[in-house]
């Protein structure tokens, strides 16, 4: 079974219907180079489909994010990105200093997801997470001031 064909039946069994709309958004998803926003998917699916509504986007990404096919963060540059979970997961350490973005390895947050199960019982969705802070270049150096 394709990958598209994967997410195809993940729809069906969830119940959802599959629109033409719908595969188009999946299709623009799963071949996007990375993070995309909802208006790069509205643009993208739009060539293919003109009459798309920028809600029927958000609608399905939302239904999308529900069945954990797609993940949803906010990098801080004022709008949401998507990207499709695959085997490839990871997250990002964004810098507030110079806004260097640094790729976070996904056993980190696998580890604090099971870390929260265990002392919680709560499970996590761990799927993309941005954190923020400064890295080693904008981290002021306690020595700079004489001390």
């Amino acid at each position: 079974m394709s990958c598209e064909d994967h997410s195809v039946q993940t729809l069906r069994d969830s119940g959802h219907r599959l629109t033409p709309q719908r595969v188009l958004i999946l299709s623009s998803l799963r071949h996007a180079d990375g993070h995309v926003t909802a208006s790069e998917i509205l643009e993208q699916v739009r060539e293919s489909y003109p009459y798309i509504d920028a809600s029927t986007v958000y609608r399905t990404l939302s239904v999308l994010k529900k069945l954990r096919l797609v993940s949803e963060a906010d990098l801080g540059a004022g709008e949401t990105i998507y990207e499709w979970l695959h085997q490839d997961r990871h997250h990002h350490l964004i810098c507030r200093g110079c806004d260097g973005l640094i790729r976070l390895d996904h056993q980190y947050m696998a580890n604090l997801g099971t870390e929260i199960l265990d002392d919680y019982g709560f499970q996590a969705d761990v799927d993309h997470i941005a954190i923020f802070g400064l890295c080693t270049d904008c981290v002021p150096d306690p020595h700079a001031n004489g001390n």
